[in-house]
């Protein structure tokens, strides 16, 4: 193989396993383990794949400047990767700034489950606003919410695990 491709190869190799290590602890903190599993797999098959090229060359120090460049950039792809799959559930907490009572009834129509509770602050009086939603709808979710209160803070947490409520019902369906 010439030395072009070599380095080709090492770099792109470089990206699938470390956006491969992304994908896989996504799952694992997700408790997804097979699929963390099976992605471990190839993410391994590739590493040793590359780090074999490098190795056999290593007095070429332009694959090993390639390895740690193939490294960062696997490293920007998994974080675009982690974005658009959107695995799992969320936590959104919404501290409205006005009107927090046509808010919570305009994410209701929409189909979200929402729990709500007076709060106060600097400036009076809020409604905190606590919704679960898949990690998918935060986009869509969000718009509804600076639509509605462009002053809205939101706050949003991983979810790992829920129990019960109004989301339980929404997933069975």
């Amino acid at each position: 193989m010439g030395v072009f491709l070599t380095l080709l190869a090492i770099f792109f190799a470089k990206i699938a396993h470390v956006s491969l290590g992304t994908l896989r602890i996504i799952y694992l903190t997700r408790g997804k383990s097979l699929s963390a599993a099976a992605v471990g797999f190839f993410e391994v098959i590739i590493y040793l794949i590359a780090l074999n090229m490098v190795l056999t060359n290593i007095d070429q120090w332009y694959n090993i400047l390639v390895y740690g460049l193939g490294y960062a950039a696997g490293n920007i792809v998994g974080g675009w990767i982690e974005e658009k799959i959107a695995v799992g559930i969320v936590h959104a907490q919404i501290i409205t700034v006005q009107n927090g009572g046509t808010l919570e009834e305009l994410l209701r129509e929409q189909g979200y489950g929402v729990t709500s509770m007076p709060c106060y602050g600097k400036e009076g009086v809020h409604r905190s606003l606590q919704v679960l939603l898949k990690r998918k709808e935060m986009p869509a979710f969000n718009k509804i919410v600076k639509a509605h209160d462009p002053n809205a803070f939101i706050t949003v947490f991983d979810t790992r695990t829920s129990m019960g409520g109004y989301f339980a019902r929404m997933k069975a369906k």
